[in-house]
């Protein structure tokens, strides 16, 4: 039986490591069989790109090669990790997943959808998630949690009108497909948004018994 894939997404600050953390431990004490990974990243050649891509150096990189380095990124996160995981019928939990280009490339730096989604037609070679969580916080207060983390990444240091371009493509994305995204509120507690994302799981894990 092929394996579950879910993908995390939101924008800065919305709490996606601390779920990831929690959501991780639930799944692994139920049984499952868990592969985690990240994108950018999650492999030798995506880490390497990772670091290219967030480099704050990195300032004059144009939207096109961004887009093509995501993806690239993403090609060899699918062909190394995630397709073979879902065909050993392992559960994949994926920080970030295509619905980031849309969002941060499409929304953010005003790339053509028709792009991105031939893209993501090449390179995620039909791999999709099968549940997506998203989490939703006003962009000021995501700003705000971010600001305690360190020095800023390239992407980090956008201004607020780019973060609230890819808050808005994120929610329309929800809208267009509510079979496959579940919108939780990132404003709760980390156990109140755990909640509702064990919620949102726990129907695939009584398909996967």
């Amino acid at each position: 039986m092929r394996g579950v894939f879910i993908s995390l997404e939101g924008g800065e600050g919305a709490g996606k490591s601390t779920l990831l953390a929690g959501l991780r431990d639930h799944l692994v004490g139920r049984g499952i069989d868990l592969v985690q990974t990240r994108e950018p990243g999650g492999t030798p050649l995506g880490e390497a790109l990772r670091a290219i891509l967030l480099d704050p150096a990195m300032r004059g990189m144009s939207a096109e090669s961004e887009l093509l380095m995501m993806f690239a990124s993403r090609a060899q996160l699918v062909r190394e990790c995630i397709a073979p995981a879902l065909v050993a019928g392992r559960w994949v939990l994926c920080d970030r997943f295509a619905d980031a280009s849309y969002a941060y490339q499409g929304g953010g730096r005003g790339q053509p959808v028709e792009r991105i989604a031939g893209l993501e037609a090449w390179a995620c070679a039909g791999i999709a998630p099968d549940l997506t969580l998203l989490l939703d916080l006003p962009v000021a207060d995501g700003r705000a949690r971010a600001a305690g983390r360190g020095e800023a990444d390239r992407i980090e240091s956008e201004a607020d009108a780019f973060f609230e371009r890819v808050r808005a493509t994120y929610r329309a994305r929800a809208v267009a497909e509510p079979n496959r995204f579940r919108v939780l509120d990132a404003s709760g507690t980390p156990e109140q948004v755990l909640a509702a994302a064990i919620a949102a799981v726990t129907p695939l894990l009584e398909r996967d018994r």
